[in-house]
């Protein structure tokens, strides 16, 4: 697993040389059997080898976890981020690709698509494209930061980090939402477990409930849209539930 040297960040591709480039972000990562232990190597394995065959997947330590250098929590910015994942992309040998993430690199997915066309696909799991609870989120970001929840602390190095969530959305206050999302040109899909609001910090994060409303509307702007049922927002963790029809969809494209 080689180090960017350019963003520091820690990556590694798995599947053939000559297949579809797709990066498939958080929740997965270059370091997830160390950091996440045997118990959930079976969701790794998941995923890979629902998509190896045809598809060659990189996967990222970031934002610094895992192999990858630290950065100071007030840098994470959507540019900053943004940044990185072309330049990772780039070390290793993805000029264009398909980018896949879930909640927050969901979220992140939408500033990548609206920064560079080196994107054959965007698929986002758990994220409202349209409406997305983004001042929610920043709140709540603010009261757990001095008490993060354990499964946030299992993947960062330290409770001081989780500060980098309140810069990433500080970022995007000025964000034109609407607009950005309209101009996405490639072919792009959003999945959601049909239980998948939130309440974090005591504010509720409707996630599922506003993809469901802004279904007719996104599916108008050319959105694959797909619900699983009787799943929440941890879905993501399931990849006999979401690759399959992840993988559909960037079968059809021939990507």
């Amino acid at each position: 697993m080689p180090l960017d040297v350019n963003t520091g960040v820690f990556f590694e591709v798995h599947g053939p040389s000559a297949g579809k480039p797709v990066m498939v972000t958080l929740p997965l990562m270059a370091s997830f059997g160390a950091i996440f232990g045997a118990e959930l190597e079976s969701v790794l394995d998941g995923y890979l080898s629902r998509l190896t065959d045809r598809y060659r997947v990189l996967c990222v330590d970031y934002p610094s976890i895992g192999g990858s250098v630290d950065m100071p929590p007030e840098l994470l910015t959507a540019d900053r981020v943004c940044a990185d994942l072309l330049g990772v992309a780039s070390a290793a040998g993805f000029d264009q690709f398909a980018y896949w993430g879930y909640s927050w690199s969901a979220a992140v997915g939408l500033q990548l698509a609206a920064r560079t066309n080196r994107l054959t696909a965007l698929v986002l799991g758990g994220w409202p494209p349209l409406g997305a609870p983004y001042d929610g989120i920043l709140q709540a970001t603010r009261l757990k930061q001095a008490n993060p929840e354990p499964s946030s602390l299992k993947v960062l190095r330290s409770k001081e980090q989780y500060r980098q969530w309140e810069a990433y959305y500080s970022s995007m206050l000025d964000w034109s939402e609407a607009d950005s999302v309209a101009r996405i040109a490639c072919p792009k899909m959003v999945y959601f477990g049909a239980d998948g609001d939130l309440v974090e910090a005591g504010i509720p994060i409707r996630i599922a409930s506003i993809i469901r409303e802004q279904r007719p509307t996104l599916e108008q702007m050319n959105w694959t849209v797909h619900e699983i049922a009787g799943q929440g927002h941890g879905v993501c963790m399931a990849p006999e539930l979401v690759v399959p029809p992840v993988r559909d969809f960037l079968d059809l494209l021939a990507i």
